[in-house]
């Protein structure tokens, strides 16, 4: 095989061995999505828990990049600190490299059966669940196919009358061989990817384990800054997070490199065979960072703060909501071309609705009243975007539109006008309840304030799906956003009934804040209704509707 076949191979098993990890991704995510997003925006908890849910998720979704941005998201909206939100995200590394731990075993017997089981529960049947779980066996039984094709891709590299150099020349210049895969693992978005990339190499000869061990150092280190160059349009508090583990894994990353100049590795104690050394050293190091890095997560923080330049929001905000090129106007004889126009600003208008909710349980808890002004504005923007739209939509429904196009301008408008909604209840009613929170001095009692946070972090999960299924029309989406809705409306009425029973039990903070609490959640519920509406055109056009929840009358 010649050098181009091999590239070849090469990309291609690289390209599929991708594509496999963010198949069990969205497998997980559309699966378990929400509950994920509750689980990491739960209540307040310590370092250790954090990193250990952290450590859970990575593992779930296959990925500490998409943890991290998860994160960073939740950070941005007040409902994770930052101390442990960057627990969570050595938890996440962790997590990640167990994942690589189970990968690394000889699995090849078991890929005609991922296939065989993966493939009947994703095409036979209508579960949601049953059908995400067949996705991610798939995409489990692709990523060893991938890796499979890695090692015969390489076979002839054992061979090449080059490679000999070229493994010399990285075992001795460790820095080159560190830097190239942390460039590497960045290029390619995924540090699970590299590092089983790199256990190929190893463990097909064509590297030698110490050069293999430079990689791996690497590999981590350009991990963490994936997170960093993903979430880098975030805000402040948001951005750091992945600053923060970007610090504590290139120190590491460089402080072992180092070492291992000047103390041998114990190669021969950390497994049978190179390839499994390569996997159990990537656990230790980040099994080893966690357990150090965890106690001096605060005076690291504090340090990178200083090192990121404070922003005026107002500014930030009002770049984001300028107006000029939403709503194009040149186009407005184009139907499709102004439908395309129209969604692109119901989506920013979207947009802001979910900065405004971001912060509602974090100023139930602080009372900032600058912050609960800037809400106010933003609704005033969210009002504009609402008439802009309206009347953009009706222009263009003065022209000659198709009955599809039609049916869309409706969808949009009918967007719209939830939004708009649902923008004056956080405005007029969520921040109106905070200021009578903080001017009565009145406190939620610990139950009531779990129950009200949790199902605000169901909320946001929520509104982010109902961005995506605008943007996608997934149909198993849409039903999901409909069965979120049907299990607020009970969380609202358990929560009702719950805090009936504090009523009757005579806790006092529960009967001086009970009106605040029933209209909280009576305003969370009325959130998430007219963020799910937008599932029902999808499903109806897919005729996966009722025409009615009433039984025949008796």
């Amino acid at each position: 095989m010649n050098a181009l076949m091999i590239l070849l191979h090469l990309a291609g098993a690289t390209m599929l061995l991708l594509y496999s990890v963010r198949l069990v991704r969205t497998g997980v995510e559309r699966a378990s999505g929400p509950a994920l997003r509750r689980t990491i925006a739960g209540p307040q908890r310590g370092r250790l828990a954090n990193a250990l849910i952290g450590m859970a998720v990575a593992l779930a979704l296959q990925s500490s990049t998409a943890t991290s941005v998860l994160v960073a998201g939740f950070a941005a909206g007040g409902l994770i600190a930052t101390t442990g939100g960057v627990a969570l995200l050595l938890g996440a590394d962790t997590g990640t490299a167990l994942v690589v731990q189970v990968l690394s075993f000889d699995l090849t017997w078991l890929i005609p059966v991922l296939l065989a089981v993966g493939g009947w529960l994703f095409l036979k049947h209508q579960a949601r669940a049953v059908k995400q779980a067949g996705r991610i066996l798939i995409g489990i039984a692709f990523i060893l196919i991938a890796l499979g094709m890695i090692g015969e891709a390489m076979a002839p590299l054992e061979k090449s009358p080059f490679m000999p150099a070229i493994a010399r020349h990285l075992s001795t210049d460790f820095v080159t061989a560190f830097l190239a895969a942390a460039v590497f693992t960045f290029v390619i978005h995924s540090s699970v990817a590299a590092v089983l990339m790199i256990m190929q190499f190893v463990g097909q000869g064509v590297l030698p384990v110490e050069a293999g061990f430079s990689l791996l150092l690497g590999a981590n280190a350009g991990g963490a800054l994936i997170a960093v160059w993903l979430t880098r349009g975030y805000d402040r508090k948001a951005r750091l997070l992945p600053l923060t583990n970007l610090v504590f894994r290139t120190i590491g990353a460089v402080a072992v490199l180092l070492a291992s100049r000047h103390f041998p590795v114990p190669f021969e104690q950390m497994g049978s065979g190179p390839a499994r050394q390569i996997a159990n050293l990537h656990l230790l190091f980040n099994a080893g960072l966690l357990v150090l890095c965890l106690p001096l997560i605060g005076p690291v923080e504090r340090l990178v703060s200083k090192l990121v330049p404070e922003e005026q929001a107002e500014k930030r905000d009002e770049d984001m909501l300028a107006p000029e090129g939403v709503l194009d106007r040149n186009v407005i004889a184009t139907p499709q071309l102004a439908l395309a126009s129209a969604t692109r600003a119901t989506l920013r208008m979207a947009g802001i609705v979910e900065m405004m909710a971001h912060p509602v349980m974090e100023l139930f808890d602080t009372g900032d009243k600058e912050r609960m002004d800037r809400i106010r504005e933003l609704d005033k923007q969210v009002n504009k975007a609402h008439n802009d739209i309206k009347l953009y939509i009706a222009e263009i429904n003065r022209g000659k539109l198709s009955s599809e196009d039609a049916t869309r301008g409706v969808e949009l408008t009918g967007l719209a006008i939830n939004l708009e909604r649902a923008g004056d209840i956080i405005a007029k009613n969520l921040v109106g309840l905070i200021s009578e929170k903080h001017k009565r001095r009145l406190q939620f009692s610990v139950d009531g304030w779990r129950e009200l946070t949790d199902m605000h972090a169901r909320v946001m999960s929520n509104m982010q799906m109902a961005l995506n299924v605008v943007l996608s029309e997934d149909v198993d989406s849409a039903r999901q956003l409909v069965v979120e809705k049907d299990r607020m409306r009970k969380l609202e009425r358990e929560s009702y009934g719950r805090h009936l029973d504090r009523l009757r039990s005579g806790a006092v903070e529960s009967i001086e804040s009970s009106d605040l609490h029933l209209e909280t959640v009576r305003s969370l519920r009325e959130i998430n209704s007219l963020m799910a509406a937008v599932a029902y055109p999808i499903l109806s056009r897919h005729g996966q509707l009722r025409e009615t929840r009433l039984k025949k009358a008796v």
